[in-house]
């Protein structure tokens, strides 16, 4: 009986160069047609981020899928390398560095295994500055091909990541910026349903900068042509947006900047 090859996906911050070496190491060990790149141009080193973005990438892919992810500052160092089996039969690999946490929780959890570099069966030891080649990868190949993760380490437990939590208030809301996105949008973790009904406008202000009046807009396209719109992203949260311009340069916003918020009806 020939066993099923699991699809696996890759999530770097490493940029194509270092990417394409990965893939290399992937591509002896797995058939064609069973890598699927998600990115390659997560910010550097912003593990927290990652987390959130990876949690939302791999997450609506099929049960069972081998997800390997590097965000990695501290390659070769103390952090453990590791995979993680999780209860809907998905294989997560990469540091211990609360990447890989959020992505499991969507997973329904599981068990996380410290990767042996002789136990994975590796012919030379692993570059410090990139296991993602030396090790990660040929470990997502094994998993693919059906190894079973407590057959690479012994268990251990994984670091937990978790994002800054909104804070509702009365008329209100205050939140942190979680992710700019390519089109320089500023995605909050306040969640759009925090939104009352009817509301039309509501006061902004990111970070130390002065408060704004917005609107509250469903589309790209009610934004005004002049001034910033505040919609529902499709993470669920709510977004900073001007229309076909990056809101993130002229409110100076960036990840981790705070968002405060106050409900206006319309007049």
């Amino acid at each position: 009986m020939v066993r099923r090859v699991r699809w696996v996906t890759l999530t770097t911050d490493v940029g194509s160069t270092y990417a394409a070496q990965i893939k290399a190491v992937l591509a002896q060990g797995i058939p064609p047609g069973h890598l699927v790149d998600l990115t390659h141009d997560l910010t550097p080193h912003r593990v927290p981020e990652a987390a959130f973005l990876l949690r939302h990438m791999a997450g609506g892919f099929p049960a069972g899928t081998v997800h390997l992810a590097v965000v990695d500052p501290g390659v070769g160092g103390r952090r453990a390398p590791i995979a993680i089996s999780c209860h809907d039969g998905s294989r997560l690999v990469g540091p211990d560095n609360g990447l890989l946490s959020l992505l499991a929780d969507r997973l329904g959890g599981g068990t996380a295994y410290r990767l042996e570099p002789e136990r994975i069966g590796l012919k030379v030891v692993p570059s410090a500055t990139f296991e993602g080649r030396d090790l990660f990868a040929p470990a997502a190949a094994l998993l693919a091909r059906g190894k079973d993760p407590s057959t690479m380490g012994n268990p251990v437990p994984y670091t937990r990541l978790a994002l800054p939590l909104p804070v509702a208030s009365p008329g209100g809301a205050r939140g942190e910026v979680l992710h700019v996105d390519r089109f320089g949008n500023l995605i909050t973790n306040v969640p759009s349903e925090w939104v009352p009904t009817g509301t039309g406008q509501a006061r902004i202000q990111v970070g130390g900068g002065r408060p704004r009046r917005v609107r509250v807009v469903r589309t790209y396209e009610n934004l005004p042509m002049a001034g910033f719109g505040l919609l529902g992203s499709s993470f669920g949260s709510l977004e900073i947006s001007a229309r076909e311009r990056p809101a993130a340069v002229s409110l100076r916003g960036e990840v981790g900047s705070t968002v405060r918020v106050r409900w206006e009806a319309p007049r």
